[in-house]
Formats: C-alpha cells, sequence, structure tokens
C-alpha cells in the first residue's frame, strides 16, 4: 500500500483556501499510486483556530466544506482530513461542544470520524476549552490494513519514554492492543529548538516498545506568533527513519507499506535535519516572518536600523524572508548616536542590498526640550528624555508604515524584554517581534553562524557590529552593561528563571551574585506590563512570552525566605 504525506501550511480560517491545498495533495498522491493520504492536525481549518471554534457559523461552514472536498476527491484514495466535529451529547452529558477529529473521507462521503483522545493545557495550548476528549480507540480499516490513528498530543503520553504518566490512558498502548498494523500520528506540533530530535526519540521508543511502524505528519508555517517546523518522519517496526520531510517548507512524500512484512519500507527521501541549533532558529524566524506577512497581507517590511546587532539580524531575516527590494532600513541618528552606529548600519544595508532613508531626530528632541521645558524645569536629564528619544523613532517608523503600508518589525530580543530593557510606544512599536524569543548571546552566535553560511561571499553582518559594546545610545557614553549585568550572565540567570523555574536561592546556588539575582527577578516581575502591550513575538523557545505566558501584572512576590541550596 502507498501512503502520502502531505505536510500542509494552512491560513487559519481559510476553509475554502485549506481545502484546495488538500485537493490538490490528493490529486497528486492518486497520480503517484497512493491508497490513502495523510493531512495535519486541523488540516481544514488550520491549528490553532483559537475562538473562531466558538462561532457556530464557523463550524457549520467546515463541515459545508469538507463535504464539497469529500465528494471532489479522486475515487480511488482514501484521506485523512483535520476538522472540528461537533458532540451532539454535549447537552445532555454536560462536555464541550466540539471534538478535534480526523474525519476518513472516500467515495464522495463521510466514512469515519476519529476523536482526539488527549487534550493539551499547558504553555500555548488551551484545547480543553474547546473540545471534548474522544473516549474510544480509533481504529482504520482500510484495505485489511489494520491503521491506529493518533492526534497529536495522543502520541505524548507514553510512561516508559517520560518515567510518568500525564493522562490516565495511553492511547498508543490501546491501539497496540488491538492488534494494529500501522500506528499514525497527524498533528500539529508547534516548533521549539531541538524539538525534532525529541520528537524521533519519542517515536523511536514506541515503535520499538510495541513493535510496530509510525507515521507522523506535521502542519509547517507560521500562524501569528506559532511556528509550524513540519519535518512529518516515518520509521520502520526497528525504529529506524525510513522517511523525514523538509523542515520549514510544506512538502509532499510517498511510503510503501508491505502488508507481508507488516512494515515500511526504505523508498522515500530522507531529509537532512539541521546541523545547528542557529540554523534551525533562523530557519524558524525566516518561515515565521514570511507567513505573518503573507497570512496578515502585507508584501514590504520597515524597520529602524541603529548599527545594534538586533536589528542587523532582523533585516537580514526580512531580507531572507521576502527579498531586498522589498525592505526598507530607516536610521534615525541623535545628537548622542556615535559615527560608527550610522557607518555600520549603512554597511548592513550594502551587505543585504535593502533601500534605506535616514531621518535625524536632533530637532524633534529640541521641540520635546521646549515644549516640557517649563514642567520639567529644576529636574535633571533622565530616563523621561532618554525614552522621548525612543518615542520618536517609533513614531517616526509608525509614520512610514501607515504611509506605505509597510509591516513594522521591532527588533527587541529576549533578554531586552525579559528585564523591560526597552520602551513602550518607542522601539517596541511593531506588528511583529521578530526576535522577542531570542537572548541576546544567541542573537550573537546566529549572526555569526550566518557570516559562516556566507563564507566566501563576503560577511552579512559587519564584524564591526559584532565586537562592539552593545549601546541604546539615548545619553552620551551609555552602554547596556550600565544598567544590565554582563549579557552572558543575564541570560544565564533569565534562562534558569524562565525556562528551568528555578527559584533565586536555587541561582545563586549555581554561582550567580545574590544581588544581581534578586534585582533581575525584580525587573522581570515589574515589565510585565510592558510585554503585555508588545507585538506577538516568533516562538522558538519552549517558554516564550506569549500566548503561553499568563503573569498577573498587579502582583508581589512575597515568600518566606529561603536558605541557599534550598527551594
Amino acid at each position: 500500500m502507498k501512503i502520502g504525506m502531505a505536510q500542509l501550511n494552512p491560513t487559519v480560517g481559510d476553509l475554502v483556501g485549506n481545502a484546495e491545498r488538500i485537493l490538490a495533495a490528493a490529486r497528486g498522491a492518486a497520480e503517484g499510486g497512493c491508497r490513502l493520504l495523510l493531512t495535519p492536525e486541523l488540516s481544514l481549518c488550520g491549528y490553532p483556530p483559537r475562538d473562531l471554534l466558538l462561532a457556530p457559523s464557523f463550524v457549520e461552514g467546515m463541515w459545508a466544506v469538507l463535504e464539497g472536498l469529500a465528494r471532489d476527491l479522486p475515487a480511488s484514495l482514501a484521506v485523512l482530513v483535520g476538522a472540528v466535529d461537533r458532540n451532539l451529547e454535549a447537552h445532555t452529558t454536560g462536555g464541550k461542544a466540539l471534538f478535534n477529529s480526523m474525519v476518513w473521507l472516500e467515495n464522495g462521503g463521510v466514512q469515519q470520524v476519529f476523536h482526539k483522545r488527549l487534550l493539551p493545557t499547558y504553555d500555548v495550548f488551551d484545547e480543553h476549552r474547546y473540545f471534548e476528549p474522544g473516549g474510544e480507540s480509533n481504529l482504520l480499516v482500510l484495505d485489511g490494513v489494520r491503521i491506529g490513528v493518533t492526534i497529536c498530543e495522543d502520541l505524548w503520553n507514553d510512561e516508559e519514554f517520560w518515567g510518568k504518566r500525564s493522562y490516565a490512558v495511553n492511547p498508543i498502548a490501546d491501539l497496540a492492543e488491538l492488534g494494529v498494523d500501522l500506528l499514525v500520528n497527524l498533528s500539529a506540533s508547534p516548533y521549539t529548538v531541538g524539538k525534532q530530535r525529541l520528537r524521533e526519540a519519542m517515536l523511536d521508543h514506541a515503535a520499538g516498545r510495541y513493535g510496530l511502524p509510525v507515521i507522523y505528519v506535521n502542519q509547517v508555517g507560521g500562524n501569528d506568533d506559532l511556528i509550524f517546523d513540519g519535518c512529518s518522519v516515518a520509521l520502520n517496526r526497528a525504529g529506524e527513519v525510513v522517511c523525514r520531510a523538509g523542515a520549514f517548507e510544506s512538502d509532499f512524500a510517498v511510503l510503501d507499506f508491505d502488508e507481508g512484512k507488516g512494515d515500511l519500507l526504505k523508498t522515500a527521501p530522507v531529509v537532512r535535519l539541521s546541523e545547528s541549533e542557529d540554523e534551525e532558529i533562523w530557519s524558524a524566524l525566516v518561515l515565521g516572518v514570511r507567513d505573518y506577512m503573507r497570512k496578515c497581507g502585507f508584501s514590504k517590511v520597515v524597520l529602524g536600523l541603529s548599527g545594534g546587532v538586533d536589528s542587523s539580524l532582523v533585516a537580514a531575516i526580512a531580507v531572507e524572508a521576502v527579498g531586498r527590494d522589498n525592505v526598507l532600513g530607516v536610521l534615525m541618528p541623535s545628537p548622542y548616536s556615535s559615527d560608527h552606529s550610522v557607518t555600520d548600519a549603512l554597511a548592513l544595508a550594502k551587505n543585504l542590498g535593502i533601500q534605506t532613508q535616514v531621518l535625524p531626530i536632533g530637532g524633534l528632541m529640541e521641540e520635546y526640550d521646549k515644549s516640557l521645558g517649563d514642567l520639567f524645569a529644576g529636574t535633571s536629564f533622565g530616563l523621561a528624555e532618554e525614552n522621548i528619544q525612543s518615542r520618536i523613532r517609533g513614531n517616526l517608523l509608525m509614520a512610514v508604515s501607515n504611509k506605505f503600508g509597510h509591516l513594522l518589525i521591532s527588533t527587541g530580543n529576549k533578554s531586552e524584554m525579559a528585564v523591560g530593557y526597552c520602551t513602550l510606544y518607542g522601539d517596541m512599536n511593531g506588528g511583529l517581534a521578530a526576535i522577542a524569543d531570542v537572548p541576546k548571546m544567541r542573537v550573537y552566535s546566529i549572526c555569526r553562524w550566518l557570516n559562516e553560511r556566507g563564507k566566501g561571499e563576503g560577511e552579512v553582518i559587519p564584524e564591526s557590529v559584532l565586537v562592539k559594546a552593545p549601546s541604546a545610545e539615548l545619553k552620551p557614553g551609555q552602554f547596556d552593561q550600565d544598567s544590565l549585568p554582563p549579557y552572558e550572565v543575564l541570560d544565564d540567570i533569565l534562562a534558569r528563571m524562565i525556562h528551568h523555574r528555578e527559584s533565586p536561592a536555587q541561582i545563586v546556588a549555581a554561582g550567580h551574585d545574590a544581588a544581581v539575582v534578586e534585582r533581575v527577578v525584580k525587573l522581570v516581575t515589574r515589565a510585565e506590563f510592558k510585554r503585555r502591550q508588545a507585538p506577538p513575538g516568533l516562538k522558538v523557545t519552549d517558554r516564550a512570552f506569549g500566548t503561553g505566558w499568563r503573569m498577573p501584572i498587579a502582583s508581589r512576590r512575597s515568600q518566606p525566605s529561603l536558605k541557599v541550596g534550598e527551594g
């Protein structure tokens, strides 16, 4: 039996457009001799649809499109399509009104509907808000082949692999007991750095534990802050990878399942994984920017170029995503800007081949000083005056965005967002925050990787950008480390606090200065109101400031003191 894997990039809510993508994949699968086509979780509506699901007309429209798709599919093909199904017993059981389902389409209609059994409600997931969990194992019998159907989270509850069980049931174990010949998992699994290797280790364990081949089909593309990496993969009964689709791109592959051997054959391409985390994150960010623009209707980008490493990386990402002719870099020097800020920004623009515009802000600063002169009389130059410069720049960038319809991309990194080293209505302005989940030291690492990738063709990020001390240049002689710990120290504290959820005492026990840790914790807590007003930030780590970060703004952390080593 030939089985097609359609690694699709849906647009959330675009039922007709997504159905057309599925139909095109189905026609290609039929031409390739496939008997079964697999598509990702909620492939018809895109994942995550969020509160679109609360509109009954959206669900009704989904089924109308689904039934039309069934009539148009090639007659020789069975297709599993991800869609939402109605829970007809909800009014009597008190359950949720919907199921997250896979629908078997064949012979012009719906043959069977399979419901997702495990519903994630953590990080960016909130499926209990919308869905009722399925209560039965999902078995599809096609031409005598017994196929166990699972949906995303259904695969992620193996107590032997994790050393614990998060749900009361293990759908894979249940299917193995039913004597299936093949396991398939249809997913919309968001990207985080290093996740594919974890997935494949988990799939390898499942194949080995149950002696079954496994096909995993994942969504690809950017939807708001989430990026889906694809990397659909198939493993034989021995846990060997027999096929892997491309990362961060739509793809299609045909697998051969030998009914006699009860196994998948090594007949499909195995695309390599990224060689480094820097390469992986770069590819994710490029896809995230490209899809955000395409799906929101933007064709051009504007961003501020400061001559610093953050704006340099964001400019490079934008060029890779939408092309150099569609990127405008705006330089906005003040009287405090160093000469190298302008020359470095222009050197970067030359390397990238992008258009630039210089808008000096000295005169605007003077006008603000005049307007506020009486009110500020008798006070010293400080944070208010510094932030006015950032807000002037933010206003100018938004004016360009409004006038020409460009998407303004903000350039702040995760380290700055964490501690509030950013200005509301200033450098935080924008419709998308491209590197808001990328710590400062990783920004440098990706830039160096980028230069190494282009070795022989000239540097992308000027070396002068990478070696100078970071500075916002909002007052004479200012450097970031006048206000913050060194970034290598700050990033480690933030990683321990945010990603590993270590207590201040644990972080101190790891070797950090207690006063520095206490200050960083306070800065992170106090900056929550800024993050709540920030543009969407592309998620590349397992703990991003976005839909999965739900911290109170008005709060006070009052806890018993812990001795070093406790907690």
